[in-house]
């Protein structure tokens, strides 16, 4: 590696720090890469963007990387994530040996040196509202809006057809890339570039809420009490077992009542429970969703559930920002969920299974 290389990773590696923040995502989720002429250099799938160092990126090469869309797909989903996953891997070069991103195809598109995807409150107030197109259109009229598209190879052929189409009209490609229900992608040459993208975006996005009076702070109730909290605890665990070794608690907030955003399905799942912690409710609950809820709204506050410390902490955190959301799509229209097809693709896919077992 040469040291215009090592340079970018350095660079890289800051700004997935900078914008690995609460402010701009949350758990495992966002990305992170940077590129020069043959190498793309990408976060690994299941990282957190705060924890990467300029060693932590898996290397591709670029030709087999857009040798992909060239590839005859498989129409069935499962087929055709692992044709992507395979290709993936042959892409790697040596050096790390983690599971790159299944975003990678998609970062190699994008014209930026550096690219960094993050899922903010704040952005997603607009993301995932009925009016979120029409107020992206009046707010950013340079950014490429994206609607709703599944992860993976789906997203990355839906966002080239869109880039390609944008670039003819425009004349050049966009520095902000803004998906239904998702997030939002910066890119640029410079560091210093991209983070002027994000900044201005945000700064923008204050200015509206605070013009809706609609609040940047989510209220939330007067913590359980050790008593209160520790009698959920015990019959969530005499209930679920290992599945509830770990519970997180909260003061009562106004929970999500349904699929929100991908990072919301994936670490809280898209519905909550609410009403007597008994089996006949749990099973009542798995039989109409066909799992066990992550979050549970009780008299005494919100409650969530893991196997692990964290994993209960990433359900709290995310049924958290996902209310943040369902606050602020209230400046547009209020909230969009996603669709049920949508809900269950994400929850079915091998990459965000993979994702979570990354927790620990």
């Amino acid at each position: 590696m040469n040291t215009t290389e090592s340079a970018l990773l350095v660079e890289i590696a800051a700004l997935s720090r900078e914008f690995g923040t609460p402010d701009f995502v949350r758990g495992g989720g966002g990305n992170a890469s940077c590129k020069s002429a043959d190498t793309l250099w990408v976060k690994p799938s299941g990282r957190t963007l705060a924890g990467l160092t300029p060693a932590s990126f898996v290397a591709l090469d670029r030709a087999r990387l857009g040798a992909l869309y060239e590839l005859p797909v498989p129409a069935a989903p499962r087929a055709r994530e692992a044709l992507v996953k395979a290709a993936l891997a042959a892409a790697a070069r040596p050096g790390p040996t983690a599971r790159p991103s299944v975003e990678a195809p998609l970062h190699d598109l994008l014209a930026g040196r550096f690219v960094v995807h993050v899922h903010p409150a704040l952005v997603n107030g607009m993301t995932c509202a009925q009016h979120g197109a029409e107020v992206c259109a009046r707010l950013f009229p340079e950014a490429l809006w994206v609607p709703y598209i599944d992860p993976g190879y789906t997203l990355c052929m839906g966002v080239r057809d869109q880039l390609h189409d944008y670039t003819r009209r425009h004349g050049r490609p966009p520095a902000l890339i803004v998906l239904e229900s998702h997030g939002v992608f910066a890119t640029g040459d410079t560091a210093e570039g991209l983070r002027a993208v994000f900044h201005g975006m945000m700064r923008a996005m204050q200015a509206e809420y605070v013009k809706a009076g609609v609040s940047l702070r989510l209220p939330v109730g007067k913590p359980p009490s050790a008593q209160a909290a520790e009698s959920v605890r015990q019959a969530l665990q005499a209930l679920l077992g290992a599945e509830a070794a770990c519970v997180a608690g909260s003061g009562p907030f106004r929970v999500a009542p349904g699929p929100i955003s991908p990072d919301h399905v994936v670490y809280a799942k898209a519905y909550p429970y609410e009403g007597p912690l008994t089996g006949e409710g749990l099973e009542a609950f798995r039989a109409r969703h066909g799992y066990a809820p992550l979050v549970y709204m009780t008299a005494a506050g919100v409650f969530t559930i893991g196997a692990s410390r964290k994993k209960a902490d990433y359900a709290l955190d995310l049924a958290l920002d996902g209310a943040l959301v369902l606050q602020l799509a209230e400046a547009f229209g209020g909230i969009q969920y996603m669709t049920e097809r949508a809900r269950l693709f994400i929850e079915q896919w091998e990459v965000e299974s993979y994702r979570q077992k990354q927790v620990g």
